[in-house]
């Protein structure tokens, strides 16, 4: 197996940062302490994905738009798309607040990167693996000897599990980096067998054209999706852990708005983003958000609320990976996952959030979707049994 490296030229000692215009550049570590800072000076998140034009967020700009977070003040970066700039720079002190997925938080983990997960967004597994239509196939075994599609090459460590745990023999499975945002097109075009892709993304690739059948994570992994990960010392500085309850008491008040009015949470991200409104509209809107929650909660009757992780599942996941090769030493998840900012952070009236939920008034055009007909077809791309 195919071991997941830093991208020549970046290390440990360097760093990316992002200009106003995109530009991408590395420059020299030491401008920034982490253990030394008593307070964040602008607190920064930054998404995985190298745009913030997506309604994966939703959580943020509804709470955001309701006034959840308080005067509380912080800025939101997309972040370059190479898969791994979400942990190197939380790492660094670029960034505060990285959103990884469990394959690239391993990553962070294998190169010494002090880092902890402290609000688990994604309780199911949102990945998926597109095929083009009539060549999808229930049995993931059949991709041996195929090649998957990848939007960045760091992406294999979310593949690779996957598959694992449904039995693939990985070593048989070739990956190709066909780039950020051109790997879906690139399946289209039939230069792979299947791509990657997740929940909410599969809606968004409907309106650009790209509609494909899919074996879903969400119906069949045991595994899990993104969380928020920070640094380790921050969790000790008794300013900045109360920054993190904060801010993070807004994002699970924004998911819990949006569960009682996922339309009006639609809404509220395409204010953000007018040309996410224009290319998507209210139906795959809508579609890409009830995709997402239904990732987002999990089993919450059997969670302690918004962003609690499952450390025994999380367990699992890091026993596979080092049986897997994908972290060369054995973990102990209570090292790396922690549900110490959980209750102080679902700490809100949940009563009053519902009744700002059902009292928001929609837009006519978002008035007009319908819900339950959209919850009755949201698994008809799925790949049958």
């Amino acid at each position: 197996m195919k071991k997941l490296l830093m991208p020549s030229g970046i290390g440990r000692r360097t760093f990316l940062q992002v200009s106003a215009g995109g530009l991408v550049t590395a420059s020299a570590l030491g401008r920034f302490n982490p253990a030394s800072a008593e307070t964040y000076d602008g607190f920064t998140w930054i998404s995985p994905r190298g745009s913030l034009e997506v309604l994966d967020d939703y959580g943020l700009w509804a709470g955001k738009k309701m006034g959840y977070f308080g005067d509380l003040e912080f800025d939101t970066q997309p972040g370059p798309s190479d898969g791994t700039a979400t942990v190197k720079f939380v790492d660094v002190g670029q960034a505060d607040m990285g959103y990884p997925s469990p394959g690239i938080f391993s990553f962070a983990i294998e190169n010494g990167m002090a880092l902890k997960s402290v609000f688990h967004m994604g309780a199911r597994d949102t990945f998926s693996l597109a095929f083009r239509k009539g060549e999808g196939s229930s049995d993931l075994k059949d991709l041996e000897g195929k090649t998957v599609l990848l939007g960045s090459a760091a992406w294999q460590s979310i593949v690779d599990p996957m598959l694992a745990v449904q039995g693939v023999d990985i070593s048989k499975v070739e990956y190709v980096e066909a780039g950020w945002p051109t790997w879906a097109t690139a399946l289209q075009a039939g230069q792979g067998d299947a791509a990657l892709s997740w929940e909410g993304l599969r809606a968004e690739w409907i309106a650009t054209g790209l509609d494909f059948e899919y074996w879903l994570g969400v119906q069949h992994s045991p595994l899990f999706a993104n969380s928020f990960v920070v640094r380790e010392s921050d969790l000790e500085d008794a300013d900045r852990r109360a920054f993190l309850v904060q801010y993070l008491r807004g994002w699970a008040m924004g998911l819990e708005f949006a569960y009682h009015n996922p339309r009006a949470a639609v809404e509220s991200v395409f204010e953000e983003f007018p040309s996410l409104a224009s290319n998507l509209g209210p139906e795959l809107g809508t579609t890409s958000i009830l995709q997402q929650i239904n990732v987002y909660r999990g089993d919450m009757d059997q969670r302690a609320g918004w962003g609690d992780h499952d450390v025994e599942a999380w367990q699992v996941f890091f026993d596979t990976i080092h049986e897997l090769g994908q972290i060369s030493s054995a973990v102990n998840a209570e090292d790396y996952v922690t549900n110490e900012l959980i209750a102080e952070a679902n700490d809100f009236d949940r009563d009053q959030v519902k009744a700002d939920a059902e009292a928001y008034t929609l837009s006519e055009e978002l008035e007009a979707v319908d819900v339950e007909e959209i919850q009755a077809h949201l698994f008809d791309q799925a790949v049958s049994d």
